[in-house]
């Protein structure tokens, strides 16, 4: 990020069989001829695939030549539980992680830290930056609001904690208008927030997925011209389509607008991804040099 150029990174979620976790591998190979900055790999739904991550993310950082960003959050972990977690990265050389609260375990309609733990995600950072000081730290940011927090002034406050705890960068949730990043991205800045903002992009995929978008713990808003799209298609593959098209101009019109950096959300597929990619002319994340194109290429 310190670098002159967009930064191209990709989410994954730990497998749970060993057909998964070889088709996984079978599509990082896909992603590899990107270069990305970094992947990042989630934890489950209220920490139910901890160990899962924690052995995926030493697999790729043992196998690959990724930056690997680990996720771990505040959910059912004790200080001396994630001080160990983090030992344990530490000491594999993995330095990177996305500091996030985490959604409540199932059952629960709110969420109580642990005896001995975190309640929010700036301390979590606090934490890190204490005692791993070199560490780079990602925290998550919502352009559409979080659910939890129908005031957006004090949502903002809440962010920027994080970041006077000591995050380097922020990367969004996912979204389907662009104008809701460009307006978050003008509230960080009148908040006092001055560190890269990366931007969440997942592409629909299929009916059934966009339900799962919409019903998401953070929500999505679909825009109606997207709705549109997705109605007049009559299968998957079509509805796919409409979600390539429509990620393929979001990624456009951030690159035009010279965003720090891109996060796609994979779902451990590289298809959609390396189409939209490939659709506008990215080879490569060194390729996007957000100064002299016109200089280097004539």
């Amino acid at each position: 990020m310190t670098q002159n150029r967009i930064s191209l990174s990709f989410e994954l979620f730990p497998p749970k069989t060993e057909k998964s976790s070889e088709n996984l591998f079978k599509n990082i190979k896909n992603f590899t001829p990107l270069e990305p900055a970094y992947v990042s790999v989630t934890y489950g739904a209220g920490g139910s695939t901890r160990e899962l991550t924690h052995n995926l993310v030493v697999k790729l950082h043992k196998e690959t030549n990724l930056t690997i960003v680990a996720h771990l959050t505040c959910v059912a972990s004790t200080q001396d539980e994630i001080r160990k977690i983090l030992e344990m990265y530490d000491e594999k050389g993995i330095t990177n992680i996305m500091a996030l609260r985490g959604d409540p375990p199932g059952g629960q309609a709110t969420f109580t830290p642990p005896k001995n733990g975190f309640r929010y995600a700036s301390e979590l950072v606090a934490f890190i930056k204490k005692h791993f000081p070199h560490m780079g730290i990602g925290v998550a940011g919502f352009p559409e609001g979080h659910q939890e927090c129908p005031n957006r002034l004090l949502e903002l406050e809440y962010l920027k904690r994080k970041v006077d705890a000591g995050a380097d960068y922020i990367c969004t949730q996912f979204f389907f208008d662009n104008r809701d990043f460009y307006d978050f991205q003008e509230r960080c800045v009148l908040t006092g927030i001055n560190i890269p903002i990366i931007a969440g992009i997942m592409p629909v995929n299929s009916i059934e997925g966009a339900k799962k978008m919409a019903g998401l713990a953070m929500g999505a808003r679909f825009p109606a011209r997207l709705l549109k799209s997705i109605l007049r298609a009559d299968n998957n593959d079509a509805i796919k389509a409409v979600g390539i098209h429509w990620a393929t101009e979001q990624v456009r019109d951030l690159i035009d607008n010279n965003v720090k950096g891109i996060h796609f959300y994979t779902l451990n597929k590289s298809d959609s991804v390396t189409k939209i990619c490939s659709s506008l002319g990215i080879e490569s994340s060194k390729n996007l040099e957000t100064e002299n194109i016109l200089q280097d290429k004539f």
